[in-house]
């Protein structure tokens, strides 16, 4: 035989102690609750997809930013050399020594231009996976607000306490006040909850 803890429950209250407007009302703020939270999850895996693709590029964009960077040293390297046996060179060899010089010049030229806009993609990488972090925390928060509201409104339900039915509404306000603003790209962020829980 299993038995039914709201059974128990039920046996153990008064007859009239039920209130007949509480279990309805737990079921409805559950039920909106939990598509709300689910329209969010969408929005937070997406969000979660589009920071790994920041974080990934930059990290190419700054693998390749050092590879440009040794290209660099190595063409700076050679143009030092070419410059040195420019010097001991017999007349007849220093123009095609300046022109590989000016070949060398042109190529470090090139790789530290290059270098600089990997290194302005990489940048530009991280401010997107920041901004997308942002909303990535107001999802966070509005996930664990509305899993502590749907707790606290179990326990309503199942104790029949009208004031824990309220005290739940409170979590529940602030985990869709975070969903929302995570949804619509609003700035509500609170950081010293978010630092705490990070």
């Amino acid at each position: 035989m299993e038995i039914d803890p709201l059974e128990i429950v039920e046996s153990a209250m008064p007859p009239k102690a039920r209130i007949s407007w509480l279990n309805p009302a737990v079921a409805i703020t559950v039920a909106l609750l939990a598509t709300f939270m689910g329209i969010c999850k969408v929005k937070d895996d997406n969000i979660v997809q589009g920071m790994q693709q920041a974080q990934a590029d930059k990290i190419d964009h700054w693998a390749f930013y050092q590879a440009r960077n040794i290209r660099e040293e190595i063409a700076k390297a050679t143009l030092t050399q070419l410059e040195i046996q420019l010097l001991a060179a017999s007349p007849a060899q220093g123009p095609l020594y300046r022109e590989q010089i000016n070949n060398y010049a042109a190529l470090a030229q090139a790789q530290a231009l290059k270098k600089d806009e990997l290194k302005a993609l990489a940048e530009a990488d991280q401010k997107a996976y920041d901004a997308l972090n942002f909303r990535d925390d107001q999802f966070d928060l509005s996930d664990a607000s509305i899993a502590i509201a749907i707790a606290l409104l179990a326990v309503a339900a199942l104790t029949q306490l009208p004031w824990l039915f309220a005290i739940a509404l409170i979590p529940s306000a602030f985990g869709v006040a975070m969903g929302v603003a995570g949804l619509c790209s609003l700035s509500l962020h609170p950081q010293t909850l978010i630092r705490l829980l990070s």
